[in-house]
C-alpha cells in the first residue's frame, strides 16, 4: 500500500511536541480540563511518551508527545514514529516549533511507520494519518517511502518467491513504471556478452543468472548503481552452518536498495542519466558447482582465485562494475551485503562506505547526517593489497587470516574500477534485527537516502 500523507484540506487533530524542559510551559497553554487530563495521565515529556486527551463529547480532542531530552532525542532516529502506532483514528497535525530538517525526519519517520509487509499474513494498515508539516516537501518525501517500501517488500520476500526470475520481474516493473529500458543477459549468454565470473556463481541453481541492466535519462550527468543481487546464498561448496545461512534471502539487498534509490529518482525526476546493473544469481549447490581454488578469469581479464565460494559477493559485483566502469560514468556507486565483517565492526545500524573522493565522502557524510540515514567511512586501506593477491592469480576472493574483511572486500571490488572519475562503495546489511520507531524487524534500506540527498552536490544537479 502507498505510503501518503493526508489530504492537507481535511480537519485534523493538534499533536503538540513536548521536550521535558518545557513540559510546565506546554501544559499552561492547554485548556483547564486538558491539562488536569495529562497531569493525571502522568505525562512528564518523556521521549515517546504519549497523551490522548478528550474534549467535551468524549473523543479526541488533541494529544501531547514527549521529546525528552536532546540526549535521550540523540540515542536515536525517528521518533515520531512512535506517536503514529499510539494515536488512535483520524488526521493529525504538529503542534510545535521544528526546524526544517527536524520536520522532515518527524513527517518521514511517520510515512515509514505505516510500512506493511502483508504478502503472507494479512496486515492491520495504520490508523493515524498526519497532514504534511509546512515548508516540508509532501511529494518528495513520499517518494521516498515509496523507494523505502519497495527495498522493504524485496528483501522481506523469502527465496522462494524471490529468485532471479522474481528479481527480475521486479525489476522490469519499476522501469516500466518510469519509462526506463531495460535488457537482460541470461544463462549461456552471459558467457557470450563476457560476464563469466557471474554465469560461474550462478550456474549450479536451476534458477539462471543473470544481469539486469536499466537506462532512464537522456541528459544530464551519469550516475550508475550497481547492487549485488544474491537471492539466496548457500555458501556454495564452502557451505554455510545453518545459523549462517538462516538470512540469505537478504544477500539480495544490494540490488534491493539500488532499486528503491532508483525508484526515488526517478519519481523526483532528476535531471540525469541513470544506469542501474544487477547481478542476479542463487549460489547453489550441484554438481557443475564452481569450486574452491578455481581460477575464473574476469571481464576486466583480471584472473581470481577462489579460495571460498562463500566469497561469492564480490566476484558478481567485479563483472558488473567491470561493465559499468567501461562507460566511465560521471559517479559510480556499489551496494552489496558483502561482509559479515563490516556487522563485527559497526553493527548493524550503521553500514561503512569507500571511497578514495575526498569531497564525495565529505557530501555522503553530511548527508547522512542531516536525513537520519547514518554512513561511516573506511579506509581503501592500500597496505592492504597485498592481502588479496594470492601469487597464483591476481587476486584472491577470500585472504586466509580473517582480519579486515570489508575493507579486503573493498579493496578487490576496486581493482575493477579504473576509468571511472568517482567510485564509492557500501558495505550494507539491509536488515533490522529488532524492532525500532519507523523501522519494524525485518528489511530496511540502508544508504539511499543519503545518497539521493548528497546527489545534488556531487553532481551539480
Amino acid at each position: 500500500m502507498p505510503l501518503l500523507f493526508a489530504d492537507p484540506a481535511s480537519p485534523s487533530l493538534p499533536l503538540t511536541l513536548v521536550p521535558e524542559a518545557a513540559l510546565a510551559e506546554a501544559l499552561a497553554q492547554l485548556p483547564a480540563a486538558a491539562r488536569r487530563w495529562a497531569e493525571a495521565q502522568g505525562f512528564a515529556g518523556i521521549l515517546g511518551q504519549t497523551c490522548v486527551f478528550p474534549g467535551a463529547d468524549g473523543t479526541p480532542a488533541g494529544a501531547l508527545f514527549g521529546l525528552g531530552t536532546p540526549a535521550t532525542l540523540a540515542r536515536g532516529r525517528f521518533h515520531l514514529a512512535k506517536a503514529a502506532e499510539a494515536l488512535p483514528a483520524g488526521v493529525w497535525h504538529l503542534d510545535g516549533t521544528l526546524n526544517k530538517s527536524d520536520a522532515e525526519e518527524a513527517a518521514l519517520g511517520w510515512l515509514f511507520s505505516g510500512y506493511r509487509f502483508g504478502r503472507y499474513k494479512a496486515a492491520t494498515p495504520p490508523k493515524a494519518l498526519l497532514k504534511c508539516p509546512a515548508g516540508v516537501h509532501a511529494a518528495r518525501l513520499e517518494a521516498i517511502a515509496a523507494g523505502e517500501a519497495l527495498t522493504r517488500d524485496l528483501i522481506n520476500t523469502p527465496a522462494c518467491d524471490m529468485g532471479p526470475d522474481e528479481l527480475e520481474a521486479a525489476f522490469t516493473a519499476l522501469a516500466a513504471r518510469h519509462g526506463a529500458s531495460t535488457r537482460v543477459v541470461q544463462g549461456e549468454a552471459l558467457l557470450d556478452e563476457r560476464l563469466p565470473m557471474i554465469h560461474a556463481v550462478g550456474r549450479a541453481s536451476p534458477r539462471a543468472p543473470r544481469l539486469l541492466d536499466l537506462h532512464w535519462g537522456d541528459a544530464g550527468p551519469r550516475l550508475t548503481l550497481v547492487g549485488k543481487g544474491v537471492c539466496f546464498d548457500t555458501g556454495g561448496l564452502d557451505l554455510k552452518p545453518a545459523a549462517g545461512m538462516g538470512l540469505m534471502k537478504k544477500d539480495m539487498g544490494g540490488a534491493a536498495t539500488v532499486m528503491g534509490l532508483a525508484e526515488m529518482i526517478m519519481a523526483l525526476g532528476l535531471p540525469l542519466r541513470l544506469r542501474v546493473l544487477v547481478p542476479a544469481v542463487e549460489n547453489a549447490v550441484s554438481g557443475n558447482a564452481f569450486r574452491p581454488q578455481d581460477i575464473l578469469t574476469s571481464r576486466k581479464g583480471l584472473t581470481v582465485e577462489v579460495n571460498n565460494t562463500d566469497a561469492e559477493g564480490r566476484l558478481v559485483l567485479a563483472d558488473a562494475l567491470a561493465l559499468a566502469d567501461e562507460e566511465a560514468p560521471d559517479l559510480l556507486l556499489c551496494m552489496a551485503t558483502l561482509t559479515g565483517a563490516a556487522r563485527v565492526a559497526l553493527g548493524p545500524d550503521l553500514p561503512p562506505f569507500y571511497t578514495d573522493d575526498e569531497p564525495l565522502a565529505a557530501a555522503l557524510a553530511t548527508a547522512a547526517a542531516q536525513v537520519a540515514d547514518p554512513l561511516w567511512r573506511m579506509p581503501f586501506w592500500t597496505p592492504y593489497e597485498s592481502l588479496i593477491e594470492p601469487g597464483i592469480a591476481d587476486l584472491d576472493n577470500a585472504p586466509s587470516g580473517g582480519m579486515a574483511g570489508s575493507v579486503t572486500a573493498a579493496l578487490f571490488l576496486r581493482r575493477f574500477v579504473t576509468a571511472s572519475p568517482r567510485f564509492a562503495h557500501f558495505d550494507i546489511y539491509g536488515w533490522q534485527p529488532t524492532a525500532a520507531p519507523a523501522r519494524p524487524k525485518g528489511a530496511v534500506g540502508q544508504g539511499a537516502r543519503a545518497i539521493l540527498a548528497a546527489l545534488p552536490e556531487v553532481l551539480s544537479l
